[in-house]
């Protein structure tokens, strides 16, 4: 099946036949369609903008980012299009705009919590790619948010959640307990990742509004390492591979396994390949314990792609019945306590983990889709901000423990650290003056 086909048919699929009476503003709108505005449009949010706009019944408004070239890739989809996406470069004035309807967001990690908050605020829906924060405390200003706005949908962008034999798999563990009753959740990211080197401070560039770029983080000198991609590897702006990519495999084995918060989570890694700029560890692996004799484990090599169970990235589940294995996509071998196949479901699309628009391909399009659909009414949101902050909150603890050396214990009511003053210094931030986020 070719790209084009998958896309349709994925579409289709998803969307339903039913994409023609849904409120938009508290009334019926004339044109009958979803309203997007897409932030952050260099990489991953190019893509993000071309799919939505593929979608039955929506349309791409506007674009925003703070960086020309960037704008440019935003544009590019919308070459031959009737109507091209307005540009607006701060977030702040495009949130003022009353005639759209959802924010997606892809800009880089330090703004996904408070261009989520602006957006909620000011009545619109929204969808915010993992990390849903830059630190602990922005995920639960986020669940906050939730209960502040209940008419307006915040969706993470932890596209699994939606992935149609994923679901399955999770009725069969869950309900079925076809492998038992499960006690491990193993997941890994590999890939080849390069040195970034030693970077040098230089001139902003005329074509970056280096001062909206960084937003809410303090300021920084420009260096010319930084962006478009580095930023991740930055403690100040970015999350480290576990909230890049580990975010979707925990996610997995937390939503499989049915579990919450943890009790006990433990990190040991570093920066291992290259001796460079690169803040957040290359290598690490994580572990989190639950009060119900439980446990996941996370393993990411960012520079050393040597696959696990023959896949660059995916999650096993065990069970006192048997084991479930995942490769990545919305794939799934079950096998019984004797390692003998049970089930086998394969995934059409190729899974490429070193791909830094969309590793999972047009598999995507279902989470978009559950999101456009839950704007109208016709479903309910996969991945509901609650539940992408408690995963994302494993991979913060993951990264408080590797950085500050500890164990930590945490309230299985809500995740956080106890008795450790030191280690909950990192629970949140300091914000650039003027740019704090709030709810």
């Amino acid at each position: 099946m070719n790209r084009r086909k998958f896309i349709r048919n994925a579409s289709l699929a998803t969307a339903g036949v039913t994409i023609l009476r849904f409120p938009v503003f508290g009334k019926q709108a004339p044109s009958n369609k979803v309203i997007t505005a897409v932030m952050g449009v260099n990489s991953r949010g190019a893509y993000l903008a071309e799919c939505f706009a593929k979608l039955p019944g929506v349309e791409v408004a506007y674009i925003c980012d703070v960086e020309d070239t960037a704008i440019a890739n935003g544009l590019k989809p919308f070459a031959e299009a009737a109507r091209k996406p307005t540009v607006i470069k701060d977030i702040r004035e495009l949130v003022n705009k009353k005639d759209f309807d959802a924010l997606v967001i892809a800009a880089p990690d330090h703004w996904h919590a408070p261009a989520t908050l602006l957006g909620v605020a000011h009545g619109k829906h929204v969808y915010v790619e993992k990390p849903c924060g830059h630190n602990a405390y922005e995920g639960e200003l986020l669940v906050q948010a939730m209960k502040k706005y209940p008419k307006q949908l915040i969706e993470m962008g932890n596209q699994r959640r939606s992935f149609p034999n994923l679901i399955e798999a999770v009725r069969l563990v869950k309900e079925e307990k076809i492998i038992g009753n499960t006690y491990l959740g193993k997941s890994w990211y590999a890939n080849n990742r390069k040195s970034i080197g030693v970077g040098n401070k230089v001139p902003v560039p005329s074509t970056l509004d280096f001062n909206l770029w960084q937003g809410p983080a303090p300021r920084r000198d420009y260096k010319d390492n930084l962006i478009h991609y580095n930023w991740h590897w930055f403690w100040h702006w970015g999350t480290a591979e576990t909230c890049n990519n580990g975010t979707h495999e925990i996610d997995c084995c937390r939503w499989f396994m049915d579990l919450d918060y943890p009790t006990k989570v433990t990190s040991a890694g570093g920066r291992y390949a290259f001796q460079d700029d690169w803040e957040t560890p290359d290598t690490q692996v994580a572990t989190f314990e639950f009060g119900n004799k439980k446990s996941i484990t996370w393993e990411g090599r960012s520079c050393n792609i040597f696959p696990v169970e023959g896949a660059g990235r995916g999650f096993a589940i065990y069970g006192d019945k048997g084991t479930l294995v995942n490769k990545g996509n919305d794939d799934y071998t079950i096998y019984g306590y004797d390692n003998k196949v049970i089930k086998a479901i394969k995934s059409d699309p190729g899974n490429d983990a070193s791909n830094p628009v969309s590793a999972s391909g047009n598999l995507d399009f279902y989470h978009f889709n559950n999101f456009i659909q839950s704007i109208r009414g016709e479903a309910k949101l996969t991945s509901p901000i609650d539940e992408g902050h408690k995963s994302n909150l494993l991979c913060h603890l993951a990264n408080i423990a590797q950085r500050t050396g500890r164990t930590l214990h945490c309230d299985p009511k809500n995740g956080r650290i106890l008795k450790d003053k030191a280690a909950m210094q990192l629970w949140g931030r300091e914000y650039e003056k003027g740019w704090e986020p709030k709810v």
